[in-house]
């Protein structure tokens, strides 16, 4: 079934897509021009997460953030499984590309995961 596009969708991808970084929900009602519903832009984001059009990021915080998706990961939960960091002084959620090693106990096995580690970015502890 196809989805309706509405405006207010265009909006949101087009705000996560120019983003560097991932951005929280009052993160994104902050930067649009006009206000929308709380809960349609949870149900917004919430239907990109099942498309593949952005992954959610559980930070250490507990607070949900939205990241677009690069070209190459729609639909593969595989491409999400990468490190996040949140910066405590800057507020600020980003993707870490790059290995990752978890290891688990034998007999078990990683099919999706969501890391989240917090500290201070390069550009805090530079100041």
């Amino acid at each position: 079934m196809s989805r309706r596009n509405t405006k207010t969708q265009e909006a949101v991808l087009t705000l996560l897509r120019e983003e560097q970084y991932a951005m929280s929900h009052e993160g994104i009602t902050a930067k649009l021009e006009e206000p929308i519903d709380r809960v349609t832009i949870y149900r917004i984001l919430n239907r990109f997460v099942e498309d593949g059009l952005v992954h959610r990021i559980v930070a250490d915080d507990g607070r949900q953030y939205f990241a677009s998706c690069a070209k190459n990961c729609a639909h593969d939960l595989a491409a999400h499984n990468h490190l996040h960091f949140r910066c405590t002084s800057c507020d600020r959620v980003e993707c870490l590309q790059g290995p990752l090693g978890v290891e688990l106990p034998a007999g078990y096995r990683a099919d999706n995961y969501n890391i989240a580690v917090s500290g201070s970015c390069k550009e805090c502890r530079e100041e």
